[in-house]
This record gives C-alpha cells, sequence and structure tokens, in this order.
C-alpha cells in the first residue's frame, strides 16, 4: 500500500501541501482516496421526485388549514346574529331554582295577596283531575274521605245510620253541597272537597251517594 500523501518535504528543502485524502468506498486494499472539491454523493437520501411530492403536500395540507379557518369565520359570522332559542326545560330549571321560599304579608295588602295565592293554588289545583277521574266512590273514600270518616277523626261522622240520620234528613243535595263548599257544624269542620282541590262536583256527588249507600 502507498504511503499517505500529506505535509513531506519537496526536493527543494521546501514543504509542499497535498490535497486531503478521503477514504475509498470500493478502493478495495487501499484505505483512502483523493476527492475532488465539491464533490456529492450520488445517493442522497431525498431526491427531486420526494422533494416535488413533499412540496406538493404541504401546499395541500396549508390549503385545507386556510380553508378550515375561512369556514369557521364564516359559520360565526353567520350564526352571530341568530341566537339558539332557550330550552323551555331549562328556563323551568331555572324558575325553581331562584323562587323563594316564602313570603312575608302585612296588613290589608299582605292579606289580599295571601287570598290571591290560595285562589291561584286552588284554581291550579282544579285543573288536575284527582284519581284519574274516576267517579267510583269508594275508590275515593278509600283514599281521602275514609282517613278521618273511619276513625272520626275532627268530629267527622263514621258510616253508621245512628250518625247519619239527620244529615241524611237535610236532603241529598245540601249534603253534597257542604261537602263541595266546606262546612263547619257543631261536631267538628267538613274540608272543602274533602281537603282535595283537584276533586270535581261530580266525584265529590258520587263520593256521598256512596257513603250514604253504605251505612250500616
Amino acid at each position: 500500500m502507498p504511503p499517505a500523501k500529506g505535509l513531506f518535504p519537496a526536493r527543494g528543502g521546501a514543504l509542499q501541501c497535498a490535497p486531503f485524502i478521503m477514504p475509498a468506498r470500493d478502493s478495495g486494499p487501499q484505505l483512502f482516496q483523493a476527492r475532488a472539491p465539491g464533490w456529492r454523493p450520488k445517493d442522497s437520501v431525498v431526491n427531486k421526485t420526494d422533494l416535488v411530492f413533499l412540496k406538493h403536500f404541504a401546499m395541500v395540507i396549508g390549503g385545507l388549514m386556510l380553508l378550515t379557518l375561512v369556514l369557521i369565520a364564516g359559520a360565526g359570522l353567520i350564526y352571530s346574529d341568530h341566537l339558539p332559542e332557550p330550552s323551555a326545560i331549562s328556563a323551568d330549571k331555572v324558575a325553581a331554582r331562584i323562587a323563594p321560599i316564602g313570603d312575608v304579608y302585612a296588613g290589608a295588602t299582605g292579606q289580599a295577596a295571601m287570598a290571591a295565592a290560595k285562589a291561584a293554588a286552588a284554581a291550579a289545583a282544579q285543573a288536575q283531575v284527582a284519581y284519574e277521574g274516576t267517579l267510583d266512590g269508594s275508590v275515593i273514600y278509600d283514599k281521602l274521605c275514609g282517613v278521618c270518616h273511619i276513625s272520626g277523626a275532627g268530629g267527622a261522622p263514621q258510616l253508621t245510620q245512628a250518625l247519619w240520620a239527620p244529615r241524611v234528613a237535610q236532603g241529598t243535595d245540601l249534603l253534597v253541597k257542604h261537602a263541595i263548599e266546606g262546612y263547619q257544624g257543631a261536631a267538628g269542620v267538613m274540608p272543602a272537597r274533602g281537603g282535595n282541590p283537584s276533586l270535581t262536583d261530580e266525584q265529590v256527588k258520587a263520593t256521598v251517594q256512596w257513603m250514604i249507600d253504605s251505612l250500616k
């Protein structure tokens, strides 16, 4: 193997600089080979075709991103003046959360407000039909009237002939009227509609008639 070239004395005694030596890939036993200035490897990692593809691909991605931004901005402009309608369920929930838990009334103004609130509550209750609108007096009696009339609580007469004979003698229409409007008697108090404003007049009448027919 010939010696590697470098800085060696020339024949005249002066030093001369030799070209830099690079290792050769296919030189066999030779370890170094001179490379010309500006030398570039032939087998580059990224060739020209790949560079063109990457350039076009980057342009497509950039265009899609720009289109996305334009669509977002356009949608914002279109819907900025069209606010979504509020949900009725959400509005009810908000109203329930901020509703006052109580009211304070005083004087004549307070009494009028209380009367108005009571009337409004009664009207709302009457708008709902109690016990699915049944006219079966036994059902209404078991669910409502029997609470007092079975035990006699509050002076309510139990279903016996002895207690009801004086009342039946007054007529069924008067009993129904007292049951609908309420009645203050010597023995106790009959609340209007048995304490359930949702009862209709027909339901009250059917229940009174069932109670009369069931006297023992």
